[in-house]
């Protein structure tokens, strides 16, 4: 054999071995604070469609946020999925999101529900999946019409009722920043003064203890996210069933601005290694597939347009109706925090 054809040999194979590793290289490093295990069949379907494999970390969003600051350029992250409006807006304040462009997206997921575009036109991040955050009430003791508004928890007529998680959790942190953002600073801050002069007890505990707080007669008034209660609308439970029906549901403001809605968003980080990958795995969660599996598996209402929602709990929630969710910029609630924080420490609010 002549050293051409082994060399032309050699350089075959070689290839093909290169070619061997960059198939197995087929990956998305993600970093997530969404801790549902129903979200394993998402990943599950992913890597099923495309042969793209994920490597996941779990942490809570702060600790993710720090964790990418830590790693610097060295981030073997591809992909973030946080759960909170305010704490997406913060890791893009950070530069630690790259900005991306994808039609899929855009046209998917309502401008509102989305970072502001940078000056390339990219998006920093994506609202995936919705929660509103709603009022639940002891309908023995309480008139729907009495809590049907965000203002109503600090008006005097519900003094000494309420009960709520601390106020520096990012749940309150984004509904308080979109209060100010329809309100004002100056009104808000009166607001959340009203709010901690009608508590009942200090603020603790999550969203679930809020529910069954209200339940068991300790307080009349809480509040909690949707998917919160509707894990116990679909609990078999029968002390989940009790406290649900003891309770009562409003989706405020539905006379004026309409329900605050959080978001789960995700973002491609900013050193991210596996670039394409890392958006194929966001235009995949954009999919009806996956937009069906965030309400089923999470009791989470879609963000992209024309998903048809089909959830017994959300549907008992809404008596099967449409409901009025407010259309600020989710981007204006994440930049809002700063003030927030301050006015809480202001009014004393835990």
């Amino acid at each position: 054999m002549s050293k051409t054809v082994k060399a032309l040999l050699t350089a075959c194979a070689l290839a093909a071995t290169a070619g061997a590793a960059l198939a197995q290289e087929q990956v998305v490093n993600l970093y997530s604070a969404r801790h549902y295990s129903t979200d394993e069949a998402l990943y599950t379907g992913f890597t099923k469609a495309t042969g793209i494999k994920i490597n996941r970390v779990d942490a809570d969003d702060a600790g993710i946020l720090a964790r990418l600051k830590a790693e610097g350029t060295a981030s073997p992250a591809d992909v973030i999925l946080l759960v909170d409006a305010a704490r997406l807006y913060k890791g893009e304040v950070d530069g630690l999101f790259q900005p991306i462009q994808s039609k899929l997206l855009n046209d998917a997921i309502p401008a509102n529900l989305r970072s502001a575009p940078a000056a390339d036109g990219g998006i920093s991040w994506f609202g995936l999946s919705t929660r509103a955050r709603v009022i639940v009430y002891n309908k023995v003791k309480v008139q729907k019409t009495d809590v049907d508004t965000y203002e109503s928890l600090g008006d005097p007529k519900n003094k000494g009722k309420l009960c709520i998680r601390s106020g520096s959790h990012p749940y309150n942190l984004s509904l308080f920043g979109a209060v100010t953002e329809h309100m004002g600073e100056q009104k808000a801050e009166a607001w959340l003064k009203g709010m901690v002069a009608n508590l009942a007890r200090p603020p603790k505990g999550g969203d679930t203890d809020q529910i069954k707080a209200v339940a068991a007669g300790e307080c009349d008034i809480g509040v909690t996210n949707t998917y919160y209660l509707a894990r116990m609308m679909r609990s078999n439970k029968p002390e989940d069933v009790a406290v649900v029906n003891k309770v009562g549901v409003v989706f405020p403001n539905q006379s004026s601005w309409g329900t605050h809605m959080n978001i789960a968003g995700g973002a491609v980080a900013r050193y991210s290694k596996n670039q394409a990958n890392a958006v194929k795995f966001l235009e995949y969660l954009a999919s009806p597939e996956a937009q069906n599996y965030f309400a089923n598996g999470n009791n989470e209402w879609p963000t992209v347009k024309g998903v048809t929602l089909d959830n017994p709990a959300l549907k008992a929630m809404t008596g099967g109706a449409p409901f009025k969710s407010e259309t600020i910029p989710i981007s204006a609630v994440g930049a809002n925090v700063t003030k927030v924080q301050q006015m809480l420490d202001r009014v004393g609010f835990q």
